[in-house]
């Protein structure tokens, strides 16, 4: 298994875990080991993040290997995963300026949806992983400089 997607794999599925500890913890009253939970699964989303997009820009991307019968569906199932992060990501950010700004009013409203559109995010993230390292061979790699530079 590839190491960088593998590890950034992890960081956005123990996001989600996290984020789901979390939730559970404000359920219960327990507003500052929420506190803590969220703070987490922020910084795991974020290094997720940092992973990915380091590789993305100095690795590239692995393009579907699979079963060319199969590539629009995993296509159009990618699209609904980086739409599905993007806007999770969005709310995310949202959602921890408004706790971080105490206004908690509002931000008990956005988190529930937040952490719904993570929790779906995260799991096709996974599906993704698993469709491009695990369940088939992966695709090429371009390098997005390569690409830029044309080298």
């Amino acid at each position: 298994m590839p190491f960088l997607p593998t590890l950034s794999t992890f960081f956005i599925l123990l996001s989600a875990i996290l984020v789901a500890f979390g939730w559970r913890f404000i359920s219960k009253g327990k507003a500052e080991a929420h506190k803590k939970t969220m703070i987490a699964a922020a910084i795991s989303a974020l290094l997720f993040f940092i992973i990915y997009i380091s590789r993305t820009i100095f690795i590239g991307n692995t393009s579907f290997g699979g079963p060319e019968e199969l590539e629009i569906y995993y296509t159009i199932f990618l699209i609904f995963h980086i739409t599905l992060a993007t806007i999770g990501a969005v709310f995310g950010v949202i959602s921890l300026t408004l706790a971080f700004k105490r206004k908690i009013i509002k931000h008990r409203k956005l988190g529930p949806y937040t952490s719904i559109i993570w929790f779906f995010s995260a799991i096709t993230g996974v599906m993704v992983y698993l469709l491009l390292y695990v369940f088939f061979d992966g695709g090429q790699t371009t390098s997005l400089m390569k690409a830029i530079l044309g080298t």
